[in-house]
Order: structure tokens, then C-alpha cells, then sequence
């Protein structure tokens, strides 16, 4: 019977792991979701009684699937609140819905249309019911693609601006602002959708390219000048606001000239003289002389087209009587035009200061869809703004005040939500005052003091939202809408008296606290209903009252929510709002005026923001161009790992790319990730760190290289992750994983874990640091890397049972100065750049010529000096090891010889003598091989019962 060979590969320590290769990310991730249940709580409970890191959650709008906006945003909050969890804070993250305003009205308005039924056909609670229905709808759908994303926080209590209990302390927020006076009601122009017919705040008007005419026009001045008829030009590129004209304003200490044309006086700033006559390609016949604006206040003209009598009974007599005149005005600009303004107080926010200066209402002749009313002449009633362009220009020429016609592309304001141009119309509307004084100073002047104390990252994020609060004109509040939180005041029927009281908004809000439908009962009950019993107006004591129509601005809406979410759990405010860089003038500065008129004080620390998504070419990503990437289909094909790593190696502060090819690249620095954390885990199956893991200063000098240097990683890591630097955490890690492990420490280590006996002293050094290594990267991954980090920790746990059964439960190593061997470091910073030079020559000893096939069948020899020479001599019992070749010699040698490129050496690579191992392959003397293995296998062997040459 013949013997059985032995087969030395089965006598080797190697890798042994059920962790798979391939992550099957899309098919595992829902299973460790399922084991996630309930563990927001377990933290919570677990954590109680640490330092609170409180993220406060902007709420996405409930109307559609989440898109990789909302993918970046909410992954970005998840990484940081995971990061606090791993440094042994405990986290508040309860995620919110904004669920109010026009979308939703606009989506249930399309649902009705489909089934012929109209809005106003219904009961205005079964219309907002309808809209709490589309809703919540979208709630629950967005709220399972968060939750697929890997996010951790309170699902199963999110806050909704729709529920009753947020809709009421947002009526207790809004009485507050009554209270101290800083709402008011007036009738002043605001931006205006013509098409949804509401409202605008300043944060919901985005800006596009419009094409317009651009017209200049002649107003006819009472006073003839050197006996001849006398012109005020102006430019305008909006005609249709001329019926509004109340007066023309010009700069008092700028020079204007008064020319000759045609037998005519025109009046045209000094300063664009000659541009002007260029534009409309006329010459004048010469300068009667210069005036300064100063001398041009208080003359009077005739409208080109409106009639005044026609104005009586709509205008006031102080309006009357003051208007069309030319008036002086600090908004007047010498850049454009011809430096006298058309002043329409109802149509502009700049004319509508000067015109209050000078008792001149805001006139505003227009319905809500746009279209001009009486007292606006005949020929354009009826007519909307943009379509009478053209008939007011067609006017102006028949009657010989149209100077020129051309046409312009300009940066336009447009509605965010319908895409269509907005106005600029005077209604009457509520507002928050921004220069009301109240305990001393304006909300303006508080705001901009506390955006001085917040952290804004980037820093820019400061001067930004700093210039929006110093120019922005008052806050807006009131919508023409149906679905939102009502303006709760009443109006006395007998004398016009707003009713505001502090004890009416309370009693509001409790019974918005109490019915299901929240602020429903502002529309179910009448005012006698909600009112206290018996109340009476206080300024004439009458006792009949009306209620608001109006409802609130949604931005007043979100910007309550630190008020309903922080507030009441005990923090005075979050650590940190994280958005998209557009909500400097949407959430972040609503919360931030809410904030301060009610508390006097920003609802935040700390303030951080992101870009936004384009594709691999820079470009939007729209439906037309058909580069629009849902974190939907990501998942299917890649796995939301992939999507967070996304994440994190993107500079976020900046448009963030997003495409198919870019994806690939994430899945192969993952993939690398990934097979590195397996082969530390296939090499720790018999290790158990409570019995076999050797101190410090036991283990091997090459082992003590990579636990120093692990412990630089993990202070570049947590420097970066508390700076918000995500993409230089993953670089990091990225690098190292790489660079330093599998090129090199891993690489290098296979012959001690594999060669050496189990637990020799040997192996349980490189099992010690492999131990340090996959506790700290699966730590150090786990805030971005969350599912893969959680399915690495079950076999981590099986290395060692007595750790928490959730990653998220345990901290991540902090960088520990006893782990740190500098004498070490410093040598192997050189014994690297030895490294690079020896396998240079290697591999043109195997490529080039053919000398060797393995690095296991060279010999080195290293000629050197100095301090190469004294830092190789002390670690020459390894050197062979290092640089994975049997042999090495200090000295001259070789049969290929190269010089360094980088250190002044001299390398020579010969084959390597004797005979190889068939154990561990390296080439040994025949003197050091005992029976047909070397002494070092031979020892291996003994230690686990084998003798060598054995069947």
C-alpha cells in the first residue's frame, strides 16, 4: 500500500471566514434593517444620561419619491449622528415632514380634476382633508426610503407640521410675534403668482432668463421750458406697470441735461447722454443747459394714457393730490436707462418706500389672476399683465410718447413651484416687520447678532445669509390658500379692531391640540365657537367678529419646528441644521427670524450645507436631458452602501457629481474595502483578544509599525469627521486600506499569520494588530459603511461574544499615544523607501530579464550608507521578510544592479541559493531544511503534532 503524501498547504494557518466576497449588498441590507428595529430606542436607553448631540431635522416636503437630493442630505445627517453614537454620545434625531402649501393643493387639485370635480365644489375641511390624505400618503412612502437608506433616528415618531400638536404650538409661536408687535397688516407690494394666485415669500422665487421689452417713453410736463413743449424720459422693461405710474423719481445730487430734439425739451441724466441717443438712434440739436435733480423735484406731468378723473373714488385725495410729480429717490442708479424712474408704488418694493415718503398709496389695478381691473383704462381690462405689454406699447406709439422700442434678456423672478414669471403686486397682506422695534431693538438687528455667534460651514455660509437678512424686506406671512395653519385673528364686525389677545391664541391652540384635524376647527366652527365666552371687542366692546381667510406662509410653518421638536425635550437649541446651500434664504433664515422674535435667539449652533446634484458632466439633472439617477435604482443595482460611500467621497460643499460610470469607481474602492476588513477577519478565526493578544511592547517591531501608525489614521479620521470632512475621512481610510495594508503590511504578514504555528508568539503578534485594525476600521467605516460595518460585526462578535451586539453601540478607538512607537514609525518611513527600491529592481530582474518568476526566488543585496545603512542593520533578521525574498545581504551583488532612484543605494538581484521550502517557498541553504522542510516549518509543524516527511 503506498503512502499517503503529506500536503503541507493543509498544514498552513490559512484564511478561514464565512463573511462573504461578494456583499450581495441589495439582498443583505434588508435583513440587517430588520435586525435595526428597535435599535433608535435601545441607543436612546442604553445612552441615557451622556452628552446629547442634537441634529435637527429640515423636513423634506411630503409630494413624490425621495430623489438623490434628499439621499445626499439625509445620509450626510446619518454619517454625523452615527459618528457622535461611535465617540459615545447619545443622539436626538427625530426626522420631519413639511406637509402644508401650494404643492399638495396644486397635486389634490389635478387628483379632483381627473374625476370632474372642482375645488371650489367642495367644502373647504373636505378639500384640506383630501390634502392631510395625499400627505401622509407620501409621509409613509418617503419615510420607507429613508429608512432603506440605513438611516437611523425616530421613525416611529416623526414630527409632521400638519399634525395638531405642531400646528398648535405654531399658533402659540405666531401670537407671540402679535404680542410683541411685530406683525402687522398693510397693503404693500409682494411677490405674486398670477397663476397659482397666492403670495410668494422671497425664498420661493427663483430666477431665469426672460425675454422683455425695453421701452423708452416721454411724460409730458405741465411746464413748458424756452417756450417749447418739455419731456421727462424714462425706461422701463416692464410697460404693463405704467397704469400704476404715480410719479418719477430722479437722483437730487446727480447733473441732468436738458436737450434739444425735434423741436422738443428732453429731460435725460447728464451722465448716459450719449448712451441713450445711441440706443434709440436719434440725435439731439444741443444742451439747453444742466440742472441738478434737486432743481427737477416738484414738477409736475401728465400721464401719457390715464386719465385722473378716472382715478377719483379709487384713490385716496392725499394720493390725488400728490401724484405725478417727479420726486427724489436714493434707488436711482446712472448704470442704465436714462436716470428718471417710473415710480409705481403698488408694483415695486423700492416704489412703494419712496412713495409712502410722499403719501402716495400702493396702487395696484390688478385681480389675483393678473388681469387689470377698474380704475385701470378700458383697453387693457380684463387683459392679463404680460399680454397687455403689447397693447400698451401700440398706445404709446399712436399717441407719440413711445421714444423707442427694443427688446432685452434679463435675470427675471419666477415662482419655484409653477416655473411661471411672478409680479410684483400690492395687496393687502400680514407681515413680520424686520424694523419694528421691540426690547430695544429690531428683529433685523438681533438676527444679524446671532448669525455673528453661529458656526457656518463652509464659513461663506455667513456672509451669505448675513447680506439676505440685511436687505431683505419685511416678511410676508399671509397666503390666499386653503390648505395650511390659518392667521388666527378676528376682526371686529363693528369697528375693524384686530383681535390679537394673548388668551385668544391659547384657546385657539388647545383646541387645535384636541381636534384630529388640527387647525380644521378655525374652518369647521364659527367665531362665537372658538372665541372665549362673552368675549368682547376691546376697543369698542362690540361682539359680533369675523374670521381670517388667509393662512400662513410655509416657511413660518417649518421655521416653528425648533420650537415643536428641540424645545419641549429641554434643549435650548440644536447643534446642528444641515441643508442645501438655497436654504440660507428658505429654512435657515425662517427659523432663524421665528427664533429670535420668539426666543431671542438663533435656533441653532451650528449650521452646515451642501450642494447640489449634477451629472458626471456638470450638468443639472433634469427629465429632458435624461441624466436624472434615482437612489432607487442605485439600491437595486449597488446596494445604499455604495450610495453613502457616494456620499462621502464627494466634496458635498460644492455640485456634487452623480453617474453610472462614477458609481462603478465607488463600487471598486469598496470592493477593496471590503476584501481587506474579510482577509483581517479570515486570519482571526482561533484568536480570542482576551487570552492571546500580546501588550504593546510584545509584539513584533513590524506589527508595532502598523498599530503606531493605525493610531495617526484615527487622528487624521476623527479630526476630519469633527470638522465635517467627510471625503478626507475616506481618503484616509481609503489610502491607508491600500498604501499601507494591502500593499504592504498584509502582504508582508501572510508568511507569520500562514508559516507559524497557531499560537506562537510569532502569529499572535500579527493577530493582535490585525485584532486593533478591524476593531478600529469597522468603527471608523461604520458611520458611512453602516450595513457592511454591521454585517462585519456579527463575526466580530464571534471572535469576541462579550462585545454589544450593534456596531452603533460600541466607540470607535481614539488615537492612543501608548500605541505609539515614534522610534519605530521613523525606521520603517525609511525601510519603505527601501522597499520601493528593491521591488523596482525585482521587477526588472522578473520582466525584463527573465531572471526570476516569484519574488520568493531572489536574492538581494543592498549597498549603503549612513543612516539607510545603520536603520537596515538593526532590523537585518526581518529585511528577507519585508521585502518578501528569501535572501538578503548588506553589501555589493547581484546579477542585476540598478541605483536607487529615490535613496542613495545600490540594489542587486541574483536567484536565490539553495533549495525552496515546499512548505513556506522560500529558498534555504540545504543545511537549514530538516527532512524535506526548513527548520522554521519543521518547528511550525512540531508545535501542532506533525513530523516532517510524514503521511
Amino acid at each position: 500500500m503506498t503512502e499517503k503524501k503529506l500536503d503541507y498547504k493543509e498544514t498552513l494557518n490559512l484564511p478561514r471566514t464565512e463573511f462573504p466576497m461578494k456583499a450581495n449588498l441589495p439582498q443583505r441590507e434588508p435583513q440587517i434593517l430588520e435586525r435595526w428595529k428597535g435599535l433608535y430606542k435601545k441607543i436612546i436607553e442604553e445612552r441615557k444620561g451622556r452628552e446629547v448631540f442634537v441634529l435637527h431635522d429640515g423636513p423634506p416636503y411630503a409630494n413624490g419619491h425621495i430623489h438623490v437630493g434628499h439621499a445626499l442630505n439625509k445620509i450626510l445627517k446619518d454619517v454625523i449622528n452615527k459618528y457622535n453614537l461611535l465617540i459615545g454620545k447619545n443622539i436626538n434625531y427625530i426626522p420631519g415632514w413639511d406637509c402644508h402649501g401650494l404643492p399638495i393643493e396644486r397635486a389634490v387639485e389635478k387628483e379632483l380634476s381627473k374625476k370632474k370635480i372642482r375645488k371650489e365644489s367642495l367644502p373647504k375641511t373636505e378639500f384640506r382633508k383630501l390634502c392631510r390624505e395625499y400627505a401622509n400618503r407620501y409621509v409613509n412612502i418617503q419615510k420607507e426610503e429613508f429608512i432603506r437608506l440605513g438611516v437611523l433616528g425616530d421613525w416611529e415618531n416623526p414630527y409632521l407640521t400638519m399634525s395638531p400638536e405642531y400646528e398648535a404650538t405654531e399658533i402659540r409661536e405666531l401670537g407671540k410675534f402679535f404680542e410683541k408687535g411685530l406683525a402687522y397688516r398693510s397693503k404693500k407690494p409682494v411677490y405674486w403668482c398670477i397663476y397659482d394666485k397666492t403670495a410668494e415669500a422671497e425664498a420661493e422665487v427663483e430666477y431665469y432668463e426672460k425675454e422683455d421689452p425695453s421701452i423708452y417713453v416721454k411724460f409730458p410736463l405741465k411746464k413748458e421750458i424756452e417756450g417749447k413743449k418739455a419731456y421727462a424720459v424714462i425706461w422701463t422693461t416692464t410697460p404693463w406697470t405704467l397704469p400704476a405710474n404715480l410719479g418719477i423719481m430722479v437722483k437730487e445730487d446727480a447733473d441732468y441735461s436738458l436737450v434739444e430734439v425735434e423741436g422738443e425739451v428732453w429731460i435725460v441724466a447728464k451722465e448716459l447722454l450719449e448712451n441713450f441717443f445711441k440706443n434709440i438712434g436719434k440725435t439731439y440739436t444741443r444742451v439747453l443747459k444742466d440742472v441738478k435733480g434737486r432743481d427737477l423735484v416738484g414738477l409736475e406731468y401728465e400721464h401719457p394714457f390715464v386719465d385722473r378723473d378716472e382715478l377719483k373714488g379709487y384713490l385716496s385725495e392725499e394720493t390725488l393730490k400728490n401724484m405725478w410729480r417727479i420726486y427724489p429717490s436714493e434707488f436711482v442708479s446712472l448704470d442704465t436707462g436714462t436716470g428718471l424712474v417710473h415710480m409705481a408704488p403698488g408694483h415695486g418694493q423700492e416704489d412703494y418706500t419712496v412713495g409712502k415718503r410722499y403719501n402716495l398709496e400702493p396702487y395696484a389695478p390688478l385681480d389675483d389672476s393678473g388681469r387689470f381691473v377698474e380704475p385701470a383704462p378700458e383697453f387693457i381690462r380684463g387683459v392679463r399683465v404680460f399680454d397687455a405689454n403689447k397693447l400698451i406699447i401700440a398706445l404709446l406709439k399712436e399717441k407719440g410718447y413711445l421714444v423707442h422700442e427694443a427688446r432685452i434678456r434679463h435675470s427675471y423672478p419666477h415662482c419655484w413651484r409653477c416655473k411661471n414669471p411672478v409680479i410684483f403686486r400690492a395687496t393687502p397682506q400680514w407681515f413680520i416687520g424686520m424694523d419694528i422695534e421691540y426690547e430695544g431693538k429690531t428683529l433685523r438687528e438681533k438676527a444679524l447678532e446671532e448669525i455673528e455667534k453661529v458656526k457656518w460651514i463652509p464659513e461663506y455660509g455667513k456672509n451669505r445669509i448675513k447680506s439676505m437678512v440685511e436687505n431683505r424686506p419685511d416678511w410676508c406671512i399671509s397666503r390666499q390658500r386653503f390648505w395650511g395653519v390659518p392667521i388666527t385673528v378676528f376682526y371686529c364686525e363693528n369697528c375693524g379692531e384686530v383681535i390679537k389677545d394673548k388668551e385668544v391664541f391659547e384657546r385657539i391652540a388647545s383646541l387645535v391640540e384636541k381636534h384630529p384635524g388640527g387647525t380644521d376647527v378655525w374652518f369647521e366652527k364659527s367665531p362665537e365657537e372658538i372665541l372665549p365666552e362673552g368675549y368682547k371687542c376691546p376697543k369698542c366692546g362690540g361682539t359680533s367678529f369675523r374670521k381670517e381667510e388667509d393662512i400662513l406662509d410655509v416657511w413660518f410653518d417649518s421655521g416653528c419646528s425648533h420650537a415643536s421638536v428641540i424645545r419641549p425635550l429641554g434643549f435650548e437649541k440644536a447643534d446642528l441644521y444641515l441643508e442645501g446651500s438655497d436654504q440660507h434664504r428658505g429654512w435657515f433664515q425662517a427659523s432663524l427670524l421665528e427664533s429670535v422674535g420668539s426666543y431671542g435667539e438663533a435656533p441653532y449652533r451650528s449650521v452646515l450645507t451642501h450642494g447640489f446634484i449634477v451629472d458626471e458632466q456638470g450638468r443639472k439633472m433634469s427629465k429632458s436631458l435624461g441624466n436624472v439617477i434615482s437612489p432607487q435604482d442605485v439600491i437595486k443595482e449597488f446596494g445604499a452602501d455604495i450610495l453613502r460611500l457616494w456620499v462621502v467621497s464627494e466634496d458635498y460643499t460644492e455640485d456634487v457629481k452623480l453617474g453610472k460610470n462614477l458609481l462603478k469607481k465607488i463600487a471598486e474602492d469598496y470592493r477593496k474595502i471590503r476584501n481587506t476588513l474579510r482577509f483581517i477577519l479570515g486570519n482571526l478565526y482561533d484568536f480570542n483578544p482576551e487570552k492571546d493578544a500580546l501588550k504593546f511592547e510584545e509584539i513584533h517591531h513590524f506589527d508595532r509599525w502598523i498599530v503606531s501608525k493605525l493610531q495617526k489614521i484615527l487622528e487624521k479620521v476623527h479630526e476630519n469627521y469633527e470638522n465635517y470632512l467627510f471625503y478626507r475621512v475616506h481618503n484616509t481610510i481609503k489610502n491607508f486600506i491600500i498604501v499601507d495594508l494591502s500593499a504592504v503590511y498584509l502582504d508582508v504578514l501572510k508568511d507569520r499569520l500562514y508559516v507559524y504555528a497557531p499560537s506562537s508568539k510569532e502569529r499572535r503578534s500579527a493577530q493582535t494588530a490585525l485584532w486593533h485594525l478591524l476593531i478600529s476600521l469597522t468603527t471608523a467605516t461604520a458611520p458611512y459603511l453602516s450595513f457592511t460595518a454591521e454585517e462585519i460585526w456579527e463575526y466580530v462578535r464571534k471572535i469576541n461574544p462579550s462585545l454589544p451586539e450593534s456596531v452603533f453601540l460600541y466607540e470607535m478607538p481614539k488615537p492612543d499615544k501608548k500605541l505609539i512607537d515614534e522610534e519605530v514609525l521613523k525606521d520603517y518611513e525609511l525601510l519603505m523607501k527601501v522597499r520601493d527600491e528593491v521591488l523596482r529592481v525585482i521587477e526588472i530582474a522578473r520582466k525584463e530579464k527573465g531572471l526570476i518568476r516569484h519574488p520568493y526566488e531572489a536574492k538581494v543585496y543592498l549597498k549603503a550608507e549612513g543612516e539607510v545603512k545603520k536603520v537596515v542593520e538593526r532590523y537585518m533578521d526581518y529585511m528577507n521578510f519585508f521585502l518578501t525574498v528569501s535572501q538578503f545581504e548588506l553589501g555589493e551583488g547581484g546579477e542585476v544592479v540598478e541605483k536607487g532612484e529615490e535613496l542613495p543605494v545600490v540594489v542587486g538581484v541574483s536567484r536565490a541559493e539553495g533549495e525552496k521550502c515546499p512548505r513556506c517557498w522560500i529558498y534555504y541553504p540545504q543545511n537549514e531544511f530538516v527532512g524535506d522542510v526548513c527548520r522554521r516549518c519543521a518547528e511550525a509543524l512540531s508545535a501542532i503534532g506533525v513530523k516532517t516527511g510524514e503521511g
